[in-house]
């Protein structure tokens, strides 16, 4: 996977790529991440990189040219790839766990422009056709934190980024429904303990205990996610058991 993130505050994500798994999906070559300083592509000795909008009003607007020039220069040193422009912005469509998978089997170099200020200038969405994608329905000071989201969402799609191939297959979202519960040692924490089944070590029960934990999480939490949803035999019967034992758990007022 390959990514090129364009930004003002490279210090903003540096860090961030530099520690726990996404580090050592660099080190092990199977993640590649460019940080490119947008002041760098300006044309005046102060760097400016941002000015006053046409029409009045508050705040400053990051200037096109600096943003252009950006990704010339990537296809210039990347004449052989493919570029994906993605932009993150609350008016884009939202990013889940299949957009994240998307982004992990894309051969094309992965260009995050990150905007910043009031917001970016629109012949910059004219020349690029970004593709624009949303991490919710809020604003953020700027784009650096969105697009650290989307490539840490991401790499750990990758093959052989993760230790355990099968963490990111039984994560929230992989299939629609949220994640089951989990414990480790001790096996009392202040006088909780945990659940009995998974000590038990009969595997096949286990199973089913995640599976029924795993549609409560997400009936209680998500049910959201569980309309118009396909359920197959097993499913139904662990959603049925669940839904009453909540009326049972909850009462109603």
């Amino acid at each position: 996977m390959r990514c090129a993130v364009l930004t003002l505050f490279p210090d903003m994500v540096a860090p961030v790529l530099g520690q726990s798994i996404l580090k050592r999906a660099q080190e092990k070559g199977l993640l590649d991440v460019t940080v490119k300083n947008l002041r760098d592509y300006t044309f005046d000795r102060h760097k400016t990189a941002d000015d006053v909008p046409y029409g009045g009003g508050a705040g400053m607007v990051m200037k096109a040219e600096p943003v252009l020039q950006a990704v010339d220069a990537l296809c210039a040193s990347h004449p052989e790839a493919a570029l994906r422009v993605i932009m993150p912005s609350p008016q884009g469509r939202p990013f889940t766990q299949a957009l994240a998978q998307s982004l992990a089997k894309d051969d094309r170099l992965l260009v995050f422009v990150c905007g910043h200020y009031e917001g970016m200038d629109e012949r910059v969405n004219v020349a690029l056709c970004p593709e624009q994608i949303s991490v919710g329905d809020y604003v953020l000071t700027g784009g650096e934190l969105a697009a650290l989201v989307m490539i840490d969402a991401a790499a750990r799609l990758v093959p052989n980024v993760l230790g355990d191939a099968a963490s990111a297959a039984e994560e929230s979202f992989t299939e629609g429904l949220l994640e089951y519960p989990h414990y480790t040692r001790p096996a009392e924490v202040r006088g909780m303990a945990v659940p009995e089944v998974l000590v038990s070590g009969h595997h096949e029960v286990i199973r089913l205990w995640r599976r029924k934990e795993a549609l409560r999480n997400t009936y209680l939490k998500r049910p959201d996610l569980l309309r118009d949803r396909e359920l197959g035999s097993e499913d139904r019967r662990l959603l049925s058991e669940v839904m009453q034992e909540s009326l049972v758990q909850v009462p109603v007022r």
